[in-house]
């Protein structure tokens, strides 16, 4: 199969069935080394002539996406859809979206490093929050105008204005840029979604690895959204129980929301409650209550027995934490970063006045986590794309900078991952005062670089 390239994108062009038996799934890593070797940065498959697909039908493709990001670094996925082709591939790989997806060759040219320095006007909408603050970092890169619809409604409203934009984005993704959960993070709570029959099935398929590692990043409140729960058995009441004893030596709060006792022995909320459990109506009654939120995700120091150490392992990749880190903060801030002095120790953080930080956690062949350390100015700064506008609303800064720091972590897991080291990424924890960080990460030793960009002074700390 033959590609079309143009402004640096190979274009693969499938006909007709695509159902894992026709011939026009067949892609060889030889005809993909002819596209590459014709200066093609990007490969796409196009799903313009395709009458149907299923699963089976895009997973050859699927798999050699994976070989030639491995081996060339390429941007890979498809494009030449309709909304319906969009859902349906959303659906099939939710939970394994490691390419990316363009809704036409006009919106993957944007995103090509062939075509720069455009200054195109573009008006881009996903509801992935992550997703919205990937795209308009990489499409700033590339030397065009993004403009973020925040919400679906103001979306619709910008782009009813005629010939306001060159382009509008819909419909589009772009793979490994973050880490896709079953969690939502608000106010430093991270918020699980429960529902049905809670019974045995619980501890299989909630994901614990994830829960220990948000504990390690710093997360204290865990919220339960249990509306949509019917009732629970004695298999999911040890399981909470436990998750709540063990999550105390970090001194963490689990809550449930909305949890009604109508087919669940009443017996049942006291010994959750005996366990530190807290339960409440509506989820209102914490995420509104500024003052509860505060006191329960709050940081404290841990009397954690097993400290981790940071291992060679870790320190050997540095380099790519230092790449994807520099290179986001970089771009968005206009600025070059300076590199100033690095060390292995304790965190140390000599003026915490003025500063902010986030950390995010990582896990899988490697695990560990990431300390950014910001000045404000810096934060404001970096985050200012991504809002719209300049701000000093303290809660609207931190909001942000989570999602930048997000995509850094997704940086950083597509660099790994090319190093052929598989990991997932917690969301990011803020922190508005740095003394809530050192409660959390001053006895963690490891590898910390000071920064500057601008003379502004940054640090970066990558422990266990």
């Amino acid at each position: 199969m033959r590609a079309v390239i143009k402004d640096g994108i190979g274009i693969f062009n499938p006909q007709g069935f695509l159902d894992g038996a026709s011939s026009n799934a067949t892609l060889s890593i030889d005809d993909i080394k002819a596209t590459i070797a014709q200066n093609a940065d990007m490969i796409l498959v196009s799903l313009k002539k395709v009458i149907f697909f299923n699963r089976n039908g895009l997973d050859a493709f699927v798999k050699m996406f994976q070989k030639i990001r491995t081996a060339n670094h390429s941007t890979v996925g498809f494009c030449d859809y309709d909304t319906k082709k969009y859902n349906a591939i959303m659906r099939f790989y939710k939970d394994d979206l490691g390419f990316s997806l363009f809704k036409s060759q006009e919106i993957a040219r944007l995103f090509s490093a062939s075509y720069k320095n455009q200054n195109k006007k573009v008006l881009l909408y996903n509801e992935d929050k992550s997703q919205r603050a990937a795209m308009a970092i990489e499409l700033h890169d590339n030397g065009h105008n993004p403009i973020i619809a925040q919400t679906l409604a103001e979306f619709n409203e910008k782009a009813q204005a005629q010939n306001a934009y060159d382009i509008i984005i819909t419909d589009t993704f772009l793979g490994q840029m973050g880490q896709k959960v079953a969690t939502r993070v608000t106010g430093n709570a991270i918020i699980y979604t429960v529902s049905s029959f809670l019974d045995a099935e619980v501890g299989n398929t909630f994901n614990i690895a994830y829960h220990n590692n948000s504990l390690n990043v710093g997360f204290r409140l865990f919220i339960f959204d249990a509306y949509k729960v019917v009732s629970m058995n004695v298999h999911a009441l040890n399981f909470f129980s436990k998750l709540s004893s063990s999550g105390a030596e970090y001194n963490a709060t689990i809550c449930f929301v909305g949890m009604s006792w109508e087919k669940t022995p009443k017996e049942f909320k006291e010994i959750l409650e005996d366990s530190g459990i807290m339960f409440f109506e509506q989820m209102d009654d914490i995420l509104q209550d500024k003052a509860l939120l505060k006191e329960l995700g709050a940081s404290s120091a841990a009397n954690i027995k097993n400290k981790r150490v940071i291992n060679k392992l870790i320190v050997t990749e540095l380099p790519n934490f230092i790449e994807a880190t520099v290179a986001t903060i970089e771009m968005m801030t206009n600025s070059e970063a300076v590199k100033e002095a690095a060390k292995i120790d304790k965190i140390a953080i000599i003026n915490p006045e003025g500063q902010i930080a986030s950390s995010i956690g990582f896990y899988g062949d490697i695990d560990g986590m990431v300390i950014l350390v910001f000045p404000t100015g810096i934060a404001k700064k970096a985050c200012e794309l991504l809002i719209g506008e300049e701000t000093d609303d303290t809660e609207l800064i931190l909001d942000t900078l989570a999602e930048l720091v997000n995509i850094v972590g997704g940086k950083v897991k597509t660099l790994l991952a090319d190093q052929n080291l598989s990991v997932d990424i917690t969301l990011p924890r803020t922190y508005p005062e740095i003394k809530a960080l050192l409660e959390v990460a001053q006895e963690k030793k490891g590898v910390q670089v000071d920064l500057s960009f601008d003379n502004d002074k940054f640090l970066f700390f990558l422990t266990r």
